[in-house]
């Protein structure tokens, strides 16, 4: 069985506050705060590039441990480096280093591409007996964002992570679902070398499409909203996760966010939440949903795998020295 083994993220130092910015945009704290929920957005520095995003997220996973032997490499971007030629997974798999055979591809989607991405790379390990494989996600949206434009400027941030998919993982696939509307594809696009979005569109398109999407794998699976343990969904807006968790009718407790934190990231959305859970043994089934650029929509179901024997042992030594020992 092949899955998600850990998850670790990179968030570059730069800052720019939103708070300062209300009256340049006309905007009231309570709105910022209470509607977008970004105080403050991440911008990379000027000498980092799609790649350096994704080889400091590497460095964070390799602090944790030796990943293993690789096999493939994967990016998920769309936003590459340059001028997307050569793709970035290549530049990606030269900075790290590693061995001519490992299979370096990129996957060109924005904020569902986590779920794609995921479900494409381990079909591929699996399919092609390759062990284990690295999922990057990096969107640097500072690249193609107007600096004045409110619906954009004060909304997206930059990021990456990688997800180390392995035979020992904590997280296993157990289902997913895809849908696009490409005849909606004008309201979430570059434009004029920066970014458009039409704020209202994607807000309705996601309020009929996801809950529909999320209903829909959840009967599939015979799973219900109880059954679930956490709801991680793409951290489009504050509004937009609110309206979402009550259309769903999904507990508070359930519907985590690092909005304020990190703003929206695109593609690292989903696996930045994700990373919190990813240890976490009580969370046993966990629902991912990302939505947006396209237009694009996809959902995913997450379970738990049972701790591996040597796993189990060191877990029952732990739990019987806390016992112990307080």
């Amino acid at each position: 069985m092949t899955g998600i083994e850990a998850i670790a993220s990179y968030l570059p130092e730069g800052r720019v506050s939103n708070l300062e910015r209300l009256e340049e945009f006309g905007i009231g704290e309570e709105f910022l705060l209470g509607k977008i929920g970004v105080p403050s957005v991440i911008r990379r520095g000027a000498d980092e590039e799609t790649s350096d995003l994704c080889v400091r997220a590497f460095e964070a996973l390799r602090r944790r441990g030796d990943p293993g032997r690789i096999g493939a490499l994967v990016v998920c971007t769309q936003n590459p480096d340059g001028s997307g030629l050569p793709h970035t997974s290549a530049i990606v798999h030269g900075k790290l280093g590693l061995p001519d055979e490992v299979a370096a591809f990129d996957i060109s989607l924005g904020c569902s591409g986590y779920v794609y991405a995921l479900s494409l790379a381990l079909a591929f390990l699996e399919s092609n007996g390759l062990e284990r494989g690295l999922l990057f996600t990096a969107d640097p949206y500072s690249k193609i964002i107007d600096p004045g434009d409110k619906n954009t400027a004060l909304l997206f941030s930059d990021a990456a992570t990688v997800t180390l998919l392995g035979p020992r993982p904590r997280l296993r696939l157990r289902a997913a679902r895809f849908a696009t509307r490409g005849s909606r594809h004008a309201d979430l696009q570059r434009r004029d070398g920066g970014l458009y979005m039409n704020g209202r569109a994607i807000f309705n398109f996601t309020m009929t499409a996801v809950p529909t999407q999320v209903r829909e794998i959840l009967t599939a699976t015979g799973w219900t909203v109880n059954d679930v343990d956490q709801f991680i969904l793409h951290q489009g807006s504050r509004y937009l996760i609110d309206r979402l968790g009550q259309r769903l009718e999904v507990p508070p407790e359930k519907l985590p966010s690092n909005l304020a934190e990190v703003g929206n990231t695109v593609s690292s959305s989903v696996p930045l939440l994700l990373e919190r859970y990813v240890e976490e043994a009580a969370c046993r089934r966990i629902l991912l949903c990302g939505f947006g650029v396209g237009l694009s929509w996809a959902t995913a179901l997450l379970e738990r795998v049972e701790a591996h024997p040597e796993e189990a042992r060191r877990r029952d030594l732990a739990e019987y020295v806390r016992a112990r020992h307080g």
